[in-house]
């Protein structure tokens, strides 16, 4: 049976529990038609209510799902490498990411981040972890 994508995902990180989810927007432009795409990855803190929003939107040489051509969760540059957001293992290089810029998980705010610029460091440690 294959999961809901509205079911969030657990990750345990040094005993501590962590929920993530996957979600695609587009930026509506007016008379019913939209403009961009935008993968969304959430994470939070299991008892915490704050949340961390890492956005993925599309622009020049960035690539997000847009239902042609990338498939769901996939994100990239025009040259270089592309992430599947539905992995675990990148959803945790990216909460650890996260933690290293200071993103307090017990924070009860929201708080955004733009993925592109944590993008090439989570890029290089999942294609050392891979190499491992």
């Amino acid at each position: 049976m294959p999961r809901s994508e509205k079911t969030a995902r657990r990750l345990v990180v040094d005993g501590r529990t962590f929920l993530w989810s996957l979600h695609h927007v587009h930026d509506a432009v007016g008379n019913g038609r939209y403009h961009g795409c935008c993968e969304i990855l959430v994470i939070r803190l299991f008892t915490a209510r704050g949340r961390l929003h890492i956005l993925f939107r599309s622009g020049p040489d960035r690539l997000v799902p847009d239902g042609y051509v990338m498939p769901s969760g996939a994100v990239g540059t025009a040259n270089g490498p592309l992430l599947n957001l539905h992995e675990p293992g990148t959803a945790r290089a990216f909460l650890d990411e996260a933690l290293s810029k200071c993103w307090r998980p017990d924070d009860p705010l929201t708080e955004e981040l733009d993925g592109w610029r944590l993008f090439d460091t989570v890029a290089t440690r999942r294609a050392d972890k891979r190499a491992e």
